[in-house]
């Protein structure tokens, strides 16, 4: 653990998650080998920061070491750049040019967007990888170099060569060793300590205090998708450290400064979420939550009635049979769901009046109650009387709000005042991801 933070501060990798600790154990322990190592992840994730530890920790530290973008050599003039020319091998070559594999006979070279080489030149690439021989553009003769090959990505090397845009046996030449590098979305622990870290170096840079956050404006920074990855956010550290004169920022003066700030795009809890565990599931989740809740509200309250009348020896006054209210389930499952229907839940009315009660299907035989009902006379529960507590029937909910984004509303207020809103907590009380919460939150207006 020593030696790895002592890697962080040589390097300047700032960040304590585990996914970027994985990655950097296998850079160290791949870094005194010769294999070849392919690096992958999104744009602005310090893909070559990574190849620099590979290098600085092996035995080739003090030979050359070159970091070479693929996507920016016109794909005329890579093989050259790569493997030399000779002198009117083509249009412009006067002289003769050595490549980068010879220049850097014995270091490293960094192969930056590797699947945005030419066919052509992927299969020169495979035969120096395989036994270090290549030849300049324009000659026959063949040259050796011991080059070790770290190569890089941000495109899924599968997906071209599915496209044949990629040759299959480069990609497993070159995938000897893989090292997955989080994106910063992955990682939000680490957002903060960035934004800190960039703020203190432009703080130096501008002469000005650095900036700060409030717990608002951090939770702005871990919500945020961060497309662009650290690239972004140092660029995000810069521009609220020249563009404003506070040095203490909240929610509302962050994103009037980045506006981007507000779109909430947060990942789903799964890596790669299937086409049925989109926001549809996620929201049916959401409702099945909210009713199995009603339902066992609706059982303890039934119990409450129940535990009152047994205690105080209470009676309803000509009423002779009545279904007892432990007739029911109190937990229900998901087979009580069709559709939209909630088929097996009782619920419960009140008469008019003053007076409430939980019956309100009685038997029919009785008509002078039922007379009494229309003519709005309240219950009368006589404490005289004996009773039996298994004659309880079915009720019904009147007037009662059963709109499902009202409900689904109040449940997810409920899940953020249980936890003091650690919306993290709350995402995972309520069984959904973190994504589909805050846009929940910003849904519902519950910031």
């Amino acid at each position: 653990m020593d030696h790895l933070q002592s890697i962080k501060q040589r390097y300047g990798i700032i960040g304590h998650s585990p996914l970027l600790d994985r990655a950097l154990q296998t850079a160290i322990r791949v870094a005194a080998t010769d294999l070849s190592t392919l690096i992958t992840g999104e744009s602005g994730v310090g893909k070559e920061v990574f190849s620099k530890i590979i290098h600085g920790l092996s035995a080739r530290k003090h030979e050359k070491f070159i970091a070479i973008n693929c996507g920016a050599i016109p794909e005329g003039t890579i093989n050259s750049e790569l493997f030399g020319h000779e002198k009117g091998a083509f249009t412009g070559a006067v002289s003769d040019r050595k490549g980068y594999f010879e220049t850097y006979d014995g270091g490293t070279l960094f192969l930056d967007e590797i699947g945005e080489l030419p066919l052509d030149t992927q299969a020169f690439l495979l035969r120096v990888l395989e036994s270090g021989e290549f030849i300049r553009v324009g000659s026959s003769t063949v040259l050796r170099t011991n080059v070790r090959i770290i190569a890089a990505t941000n495109v899924h090397l599968g997906d071209r060569i599915r496209k044949h845009k990629f040759r299959e046996d480069l990609f497993y030449r070159l995938n000897s060793v893989t090292i997955p590098v989080p994106a910063l979305r992955e990682r939000p622990e680490d957002i903060y300590l960035l934004f800190r870290r960039f703020t203190v170096d432009f703080s130096e840079k501008y002469r000005t205090p650095p900036i700060q956050l409030d717990e608002t404006a951090i939770q702005v920074l871990q919500g945020y998708a961060w497309p662009g990855n650290i690239r972004e956010l140092k660029n995000v550290a810069e521009k609220v450290s020249v563009m404003t004169e506070e040095r203490m920022l909240g929610y509302e003066k962050l994103i009037d400064l980045v506006p981007s700030l507000r779109d909430r795009n947060l990942p789903t809890t799964s890596r790669e979420a299937s086409p049925l565990e989109g926001n549809g599931f996620q929201e049916r989740e959401i409702l099945y939550k909210v009713l199995f809740d009603m339902k066992k509200d609706l059982s303890d309250l039934k119990s409450l009635v129940l535990e009152i009348i047994r205690n105080n020896d209470l009676q309803v006054k000509d009423i002779s049979q009545l279904k007892t209210l432990e007739d029911y389930s109190p937990i229900p499952s998901r087979s009580d769901f069709n559709g939209d229907t909630y088929p097996n839940s009782p619920t419960l009315a009140s008469l008019p009046g003053e007076r409430h009660s939980a019956f309100s299907q009685f038997n029919r035989e009785d008509e002078s109650y039922d007379e009494g009902i229309e003519g709005k006379t309240p219950l009368i529960i006589h404490p005289s009387h004996s009773i039996r507590p298994s004659t309880f029937g079915n009720a019904e909910v009147l007037d009662e709000n059963l709109r499902m984004d009202d409900q689904e509303r109040l449940l997810i207020a409920k899940a953020l005042k249980k936890y003091k809103g650690r919306r993290k907590d709350a995402a995972v009380e309520l069984g959904i991801s973190e994504r589909t919460l805050y846009r929940k939150i910003k849904q519902y207006d519950l910031e």
